[in-house]
């Protein structure tokens, strides 16, 4: 039995648990990655962050809380050198103690494997050496004793603080890696040591994962549940008969979607509504405009046919066409960081996209009264059904609300990718972002700033440049309030036109409590229990 207190009670409640706490559930694809050095998908994360642990971690609000470490980084005046104290009682899932040399090795580990994400090291001092294997160990990174090391930054970053709960900053076990080799320790349940509050006890690749409690796991109680049964199973509407028939507990979990029936019928259904949760999934869709050449070019010279082209678009049709009754996707309209993280300007902060067609015709007919501009215009996007129902949808407003004719211009995804953010070479063009990290940073130096590595739009503009800068040398948990002041400028140059916010969908049984997610990630399972039911 567990005692809860609830919002406006008097007294706590107590909560009558079962007496078989397993939770199931099922993944549409095996885990591609056991090793957080090259971890790249949501499912892995989701799943993994239950098995490794790092200094820090993220709750359900997505705050950054400690975890081995003991409490917030000490930082120079300088704002370049981290201090971390690690917690004496830290351990592996096998007893090993973990010291502050674990984590050096560790995090050279990660950089030198050069996995996806092994760029987030880049900030610290020596890590381009690491990257190209003209060292082992980046300068930057000191042992001062087994409790604490140091980490000497290149430059001033604000989002440093927010990576290092990030997966490719988990510790692993240098002595078991050593013993059972270095591409084959995660392999096996028995050497796929880590350090978060769960191991895993069997797998069958491509079928079945199981996990169970860590016992005597530093972090404490490791919460009610005493097994955890993952399914590979790729038919996802299988995934709901086995659900409705109380094989799962929930489905969604590793940020998968649901059946577009299935996520209808219980949206729509009174008596099945309250098992589906819908939450943020920290993604931004919208439409980019070239500013650097074509029809959209120039801030100042383009700005009167982005502002129309965007007034001219009603995202509550395209919603109703696109977004199956809101369980994928919502009207985006707080600015580009999308809902439920830092950055976010709020609900109707973009006046960009609010939908008057009278206006919108009037604006562009101003700006292209011959309408040469924009003849033989296209939109272009990526091969996918979602991106071309998106464009569909478009045209057809552009057509009825402008009088513009503009064509789908379907892309492979190598040769779009290539072509849009290497060359800026679509007048306007399919644009998104899935955040990830909960920090501004991530958004703007990658999308916005002069010679953004993702722009696609070739956007320059020194004003927001500033304010990027002076947001990333920031010390940690300042300078949001640069970002959102160049978030807003976005707006006032009309350089996207905002569509959609994604949803991430959970379908969950009444008896399961504490299951769900936030923005980024699934919930802990150290969280979720079964209730008597």
């Amino acid at each position: 039995m567990l005692t809860v207190g609830l919002p406006g009670s008097r007294a706590p409640i107590a909560e009558q648990l079962a007496a078989d706490q397993t939770l199931s559930f099922p993944i549409a694809q095996d885990l591609s990655d056991f090793d957080p050095a090259l971890i790249s998908s949501a499912a892995d994360v989701d799943i993994l962050r239950n098995v490794f642990s790092g200094l820090y971690k993220f709750d359900k609000q997505l705050r950054e809380l400690p975890d081995l470490a003991t409490a917030q980084p000490a930082v120079s005046a300088d704002g370049l050198t981290y201090t971390f104290h690690i917690r004496p009682d830290g351990r592996f899932s096998n007893g090993d103690p973990i010291t502050s040399s674990d984590f050096i090795y560790s995090w050279n580990r990660a950089a030198a494997k050069q996995g996806d994400y092994a760029g987030l090291f880049s900030l610290i001092a020596g890590y381009q050496d690491v990257a190209s294997g003209r060292s082992a160990q980046m300068s930057g990174l000191t042992k001062t004793d087994d409790l604490t090391f140091t980490a000497a930054l290149s430059k001033r970053a604000s989002h440093f603080f927010n990576l290092l709960g990030l997966w490719p900053f988990w510790v692993v076990d240098q002595k078991v890696i050593a013993a059972a080799g270095e591409d084959a320790w995660f392999t096996k349940p028995a050497t796929l040591v880590g350090s978060g509050p769960f191991r895993m006890t069997a797998r069958t690749p491509a079928q079945t994962m199981d996990f169970e409690p860590v016992a005597g796991w530093y972090g404490g109680k490791t919460g009610a549940l005493t097994h955890v049964h993952v399914e590979v199973m790729a038919d996802t509407s299988a995934q709901v008969t086995q659900y409705e028939a109380g094989v799962f507990s929930l489905v969604g979990f590793g940020r998968q979607g649901l059946p577009p029936a299935a996520a209808t019928r219980y949206t729509t259904d009174p008596k099945l509504k309250s098992q589906l949760a819908l939450v943020p999934a920290g993604t931004t869709f919208w439409v980019g405009f070239n500013l650097k050449s074509g029809p959209f070019a120039g801030i100042d010279e383009g700005r009167a046919g982005r502002h129309a082209f965007s007034m001219a678009i009603d995202r509550k049709a395209l919603i109703d066409a696109i977004c199956n009754q809101k369980t994928t996707c919502v009207e985006a309209t707080g600015g580009i960081v999308s809902r439920g993280l830092q950055g976010y300007l709020g609900d109707g902060a973009d006046h960009n996209v609010k939908f008057d067609a009278a206006a919108a015709k009037t604006e562009y007919q101003a700006w292209d009264p011959t309408g040469a501009k924009v003849k033989g215009l296209t939109y272009t996007y990526d091969t996918n059904a979602f991106n071309q129902a998106v464009c569909d949808n478009l045209a057809a407003q552009w057509k009825k609300n402008l009088g513009v004719t503009v064509g789908c211009v379907e892309m492979d995804r190598r040769t779009f990718f290539s072509q849009r953010s290497g060359a800026c070479a679509y007048p306007i063009f399919r644009q998104s972002w899935a955040a990830d990290y909960d920090h501004p940073q991530d958004w703007f130096d990658y999308l916005f700033v002069s010679g953004a590595s993702s722009s696609g739009s070739c956007y320059s503009n020194p004003s927001l440049d500033k304010l990027a800068a002076a947001g990333d040398s920031a010390p940690p948990g300042a300078g949001i309030a640069d970002y959102r002041t160049a978030g807003y400028l976005l707006i006032n140059d009309s350089v996207f036109a905002g569509l959609l916010y994604g949803v991430q969908q959970y379908l969950v049984h009444p008896y399961v409590a504490g299951a769900g997610g936030n923005a980024l990630y699934d919930n802990y399972w150290t969280g979720i229990r079964i209730l008597k039911h």
